[in-house]
């Protein structure tokens, strides 16, 4: 027999909430219905009650059982370092105010939710968010017309807590979050993601290292493609210019794992910003050397170059 396990908040008006994570939860449960099978819920009272495809008709459920457990969080946050600060506040100069948001979770979304407190009528279209909207919340930047769209979130109990009967953030299933149409749509939507490397044909790698998965990309894809087919939209790569514990360039001279994405409007590192959308693969491979490759290994870069016809 088929069975769903579902991890919701505690009945208000004859509804569970999925709370933080909706992800692919409708779609399981709607399939297990269709084939007879078993939808059993732990009911948490420490779990936020949430809108939109969270919700889950009391009747839907089979077995219930009541808990009254803490929801993960994340480890405390190390303080933002100034390679972070510094992709932030240029990533946050990239974004227009009305932009529609779309970035993960770590130190350079943090950096980047930081930096654009002072921006206003922003809006937020994405796979997941954490801490950082709380941020831009306190400090007005939010468009208050418009709902906070997500499948998913992660972060401490302060988001939890916000979160809990909050009307303005629409958990939807990963089938409408992540579609590139309805991306599209969104009013100048701008995708920040980052990358394990960037080579100088623009091609990110942002899940493997010596063949092995390192991070899923999530959600990366879908939205670089729906951002750039958005009316003012673009799909930004940011990541530092060197990886402090390997110790190496993540600016290379070919990616040598299986490319992620390879379509960013630009590539942002503390160094600086280099235009990719619209220019030539010559023009991408000096603006990646010239402008965001750490100087240790420009020179290097540059003779790589000639070998792959690019200087």
């Amino acid at each position: 027999m088929d069975a769903v396990f579902l991890h919701c908040s505690p009945p208000r008006d004859g509804v569970v909430s999925l709370g933080i994570e909706v992800n692919v939860l409708p779609a399981a449960v709607e399939a297990c219905r269709e084939r007879g099978g078993l939808v059993v819920a732990q009911v948490n009272d420490r779990m936020p009650f949430t809108h939109g495809d969270a919700l889950v008709p009391v009747e839907h459920i089979d077995l219930a059982l009541e808990a009254s457990s803490p929801l993960p969080t994340p480890p405390a946050a190390a303080p933002l370092g100034e390679d972070a600060r510094a992709i932030g506040e240029r990533v946050a100069a990239m974004v227009p105010d009305g932009a529609t948001l779309q970035m993960g979770i770590g130190a350079v979304p943090d950096a980047v939710l930081a930096a654009l407190t002072g921006h206003r009528g922003l809006r937020l279209w994405t796979e997941m968010f954490s801490d950082g909207v709380l941020a831009l919340d306190a400090a007005g930047a939010l468009d208050d017309d418009h709902p906070l769209t997500t499948s998913f979130l992660f972060g401490t109990q302060d988001l939890y807590d916000w979160l809990d009967g909050n009307r303005r953030v629409h958990l939807l299933r990963t089938e409408r979050t992540n579609d590139p149409a309805l991306i599209a749509r969104q009013r100048s939507m701008t995708s920040i993601n980052t990358a394990l490397e960037v080579d100088l044909f623009g091609q990110a790698n942002a899940s493997r290292i010596d063949a092995r998965i390192h991070s899923g990309f999530g959600g990366q894809t879908d939205f670089i493609v729906g951002a750039l087919h958005s009316q003012g939209g673009q799909a930004i790569m940011a990541l530092r210019s060197w990886h402090p514990k390997a110790d190496v360039s993540t600016i290379v001279p070919m990616v040598d794992e299986p490319v992620t994405s390879f379509q960013a409007s630009a590539i942002v590192t503390e160094q600086g910003v280099a235009p990719l959308f619209g220019h030539s693969e010559k023009e991408q491979a000096r603006h990646l050397i010239e402008r965001t490759a750490h100087p240790r290994v420009r020179d290097e870069l540059w003779e790589e170059a000639e070998h792959l016809g690019l200087a």
